[in-house]
């Protein structure tokens, strides 16, 4: 992005739509059904996990932070329901997720070495204890990015604690199994992003998952939907006891809405294969110049060496 298309965001999402007058470009208003009400609250799926494993493509409905400020000024004004709207798309995604995090730990179930309860328990605390040290180590680096310094200094601190229980915890572990069993890569299901996480991963790799854009943004979602839930979830059940025209208005907006779960898991397969068919048809194209490269330089060197031997004639 420019400079100037960086300008021209902050002015949309400063001052909306109406930044240019009675001469600008917008034929869209907020309450358009083609624009997605998840953005204009600031937790689309869409854009949040944009560019990780599990990005899910472009949005079907439009986003636009102009859109977004009229809203938000709009709003003091008037109840436009849009919250118990994405509150109900991020329950849908969120059941779909935990979805597959049930099948994830079904799967490994099937396909790691039973433990015994006393083991398991055993795992389960260096497990715990490594996404601690690994949580509060992406923590420490932020704070230290952001000029917190003290705050930083304390964290790390807090884990090198962390680190000697850790010690402990694997001793315990090791000496409850056979060495040929211990080496096996024992992983756990990350609740929040559906991750595989090891019991052998070390401090920087937890760190990088925890403090990754897919695991933030399955928590900044996640929180949402919390907060959504607290404050549009009492909402939701006045408006339905209503039974008031904005209750009908709000059933037939969300009868056009977002679609469940499963189109979104074929949505983020399809996004993934089209970026696999750019890649590959981009490689497909650098080896066809350089075929041509080399089939002319061949011909330009036989031109040359028969210019040559005529030469000596």
């Amino acid at each position: 992005m420019t400079a100037t298309d960086q300008m021209r965001a902050m002015l949309d999402q400063l001052m909306g739509t109406g930044r240019n007058g009675e001469n600008n470009r917008y034929t869209l208003r907020f309450h358009d059904g083609k624009v997605c009400k998840s953005f204009l609250l600031g937790c689309c799926p869409h854009e949040i996990l944009a560019s990780t494993r599990m990005d899910l493509g472009e949005c079907p409905k439009v986003h636009d932070l102009a859109l977004r400020a009229d809203y938000e000024k709009a709003s003091k004004n008037k109840d436009y329901y849009y919250d118990i709207e994405a509150m109900e798309h991020l329950q849908a995604f969120i059941a779909d997720c935990d979805r597959r995090t049930e099948a994830a730990k079904k799967r490994l179930a099937e396909t790691q070495e039973e433990l015994t309860a006393e083991v398991a328990q055993k795992a389960n605390a260096v497990h715990q204890l490594a996404e601690e040290i690994g949580k509060k180590l992406a923590k420490a680096e932020a704070l230290g990015e952001a000029g917190e310094v003290e705050e930083s200094m304390k964290l790390m601190g807090e884990i090198d604690e962390l680190r000697s229980q850790k010690v402990k915890a694997e001793h315990e572990y090791r000496s409850s199994m056979p060495a040929s069993t211990y080496q096996q890569q024992k992983l756990r299901v990350c609740e929040v992003c559906s991750a595989y996480l090891g019991i052998h991963d070390n401090d920087v790799r937890l760190a990088d998952h925890f403090g990754g854009k897919l695991h933030l943004g399955f928590m900044a979602i996640r929180e949402k939907l919390t907060d959504l839930e607290k404050t549009a979830g009492p909402r939701k059940a006045e408006l339905r006891k209503g039974g008031s025209r904005n209750e009908r208005e709000y059933e037939e907006r969300k009868s056009r809405y977002y679609v469940g779960g499963r189109e979104l898991d074929r949505r983020s397969r399809v996004h993934r294969s089209r970026s696999r068919d750019r890649k590959m048809g981009s490689s497909k194209r650098r080896s066809r110049s350089r075929s041509r490269s080399r089939s002319r330089s061949r011909q330009s060197s036989r031109r040359r060496s028969y210019s040559r031997e005529r030469d000596r004639r």
